[in-house]
């Protein structure tokens, strides 16, 4: 989302880089071209004028002790970071438990801003540490909302009380009351011990009276923990209008920005916290339920600045790799003994778990400048070198040297890939094997998981020609197509 604006960024600071000694001209001026890229990214015009007063202040009363230092321009770097995490909320800010559970969190915001399907990724969230949510169908206005939200619940495993399964828009014993739904579903909750209640409610196109009353309504009956209002990052200005109507007609305490995997320029990111006062507490990052983590103002910052978000992607790793494999691949780097292409297929599996791998690639440092190539990452090659490795046996993954012809022209036709893929996985595993020794002892990334510096994917070509061969020897014939 932030692309655009990562790039304005990242030519300020180049352009100041390049000036040697900075002056308060020099600030002046990148002063303007990050107000431009702000502005051009659909930040609120108030939001824009107070960062960017306080960058220029901060940076104009540091400039005497700039000018005697040697890295004048991170400085002004540092300064600018500081001012953009401020602007995006300050600190990361959690879900306050009740003392006496339920914790009820209400979840508030437009129609189509995805509050159904956040409250999924919401209750996976909290279910992955051990809690016990349970989702409340209050939405009884959109048609098919219930049902959704019950896909939904059974995709994450976590039960929906809903009023009549399936069927919203008759009156069932609730009368069609979405606040007599919310108010049996906390007590439905009390009585089965869940610790957690999450309450789906309805949204409009527009903000309207009826939309604002019921809402609460449905506040004023559960008495929420915490009211999250789900907004579409990809909204711009009217993320900000809206956010404000809603504070001002039921109250919010955190906000949810929901499609941040868009290609919109990402002003509301940048301006809900500062217009409303009030944190952005989650961030959902794509379609899928595990799409879905705690908002860093830190981390976001990081990738606007084009420093990535190495946190998040460690975090993620860990998650992907289970216990035992990330004991046993630290017990061989420790250990000296080589890793193998059994120990390859196992990071190959948890990389798929951690999804779309051009979104993970975008968290390294310095991805700004590798747009094209993440953007043009081919996520199936996971899935061909998978099949590469997957069809040679236990022995010649843990012992490549036992590649021989005959043996590579097997994997690549029962891989249906060429011998020279073979080759090419063969080739840069074993030149993955020397940069790990290196690596050993160099040491890794702080936080990051054993392993993850193994070899990168091996370009793979377009599936093998079928046509028959002048060969008749189909280890022969391979090999002709392949080398």
């Amino acid at each position: 989302m932030f692309e655009s604006l990562t790039s304005r960024f990242s030519r300020a600071f180049s352009s100041l880089r390049s000036r040697g000694k900075i002056s308060s001209s020099d600030i002046e001026t990148t002063c303007e071209e990050i107000r431009q890229a702000l502005l051009e990214s659909d930040v609120a015009l108030s939001v824009v004028e107070d960062f960017i007063t306080d960058i220029r202040q901060k940076s104009l009363a540091a400039l005497p002790t700039l000018q005697s230092g040697s890295n004048q321009a991170n400085a002004i770097f540092e300064i600018v970071n500081s001012s953009l995490i401020e602007i995006l909320g300050g600190q990361a800010r959690r879900v306050r438990f009740a003392k006496n559970p339920p914790t009820v969190i209400m979840l508030a915001g437009l129609q189509g801003a995805g509050k159904t399907t956040l409250a999924g990724k919401l209750a996976k969230f909290y279910a992955d540490q051990g809690n016990t949510p349970l989702l409340v169908a209050s939405d009884l206005q959109r048609p098919n909302a219930v049902t959704q939200l019950q896909v939904v619940g059974e995709s994450v495993n976590v039960p929906v009380f809903a009023p009549e399964p399936g069927n919203a828009e008759t009156s069932g014993i609730y009368g069609g009351d979405p606040v007599k739904v919310a108010k049996a579903g906390i007590e439905f909750a009390k009585s089965k011990q869940y610790n957690m209640v999450i309450v789906d409610t309805a949204g409009r196109l527009g903000v309207d009276e009826d939309l604002m009353k019921q809402a609460s309504d449905i506040r004023d009956a559960v008495n929420p923990d915490e009211i999250l209002f789900v907004v579409d990052a990809m909204m711009g200005q009217d993320a900000v209008r809206t956010s404000q109507a809603f504070l001002d007609g039921v109250g919010f305490d955190g906000v949810v920005l929901t499609k941040l995997d868009g290609d919109a320029r990402g002003g509301a990111a940048l301006s809900i916290a500062s217009m409303t006062k009030r944190p952005i507490m989650f961030a959902s990052t794509g379609e899928k339920l595990h799409e879905f983590d705690i908002f860093y103002p830190e981390r976001m910052a990081s990738r606007i600045l084009g420093l990535g978000d190495v946190a998040t992607l460690a975090e993620q790793a860990k998650k992907a790799f289970d216990t035992d494999t990330s004991a046993k691949i630290e017990a061989k780097f420790v250990s000296g003994e080589d890793f193998t292409l059994e120990d390859f297929l196992e990071q190959l599996q948890a990389m798929s778990k951690m999804g779309n791998m051009s979104k993970i690639l975008g968290m390294l440092p310095g991805a700004g400048q590798m747009k094209k190539q993440i953007e043009n990452f081919d996520e199936s090659e996971i899935v061909r070198t998978k099949a590469i490795v997957q069809s040679m046996t236990p022995a010649e993954r843990r012992e490549p040297k036992l590649l021989n012809g005959s043996r590579r022209a097997r994997i690549a036709l029962g891989s249906g890939r060429k011998v020279s893929d073979v080759n090419n996985l063969v080739d840069r595993f074993s030149a993955a094997q020397k940069m790990m020794k290196q690596v050993r002892n160099g040491g890794m990334p702080a936080g990051m998981p054993p392993g993850m510096g193994m070899p990168a994917l091996p370009k793979v070509n377009k599936p093998i020609n079928k046509k028959k061969s002048k060969s008749g020897n189909p280890a022969k014939r391979a090999l002709e197509q392949g080398q």
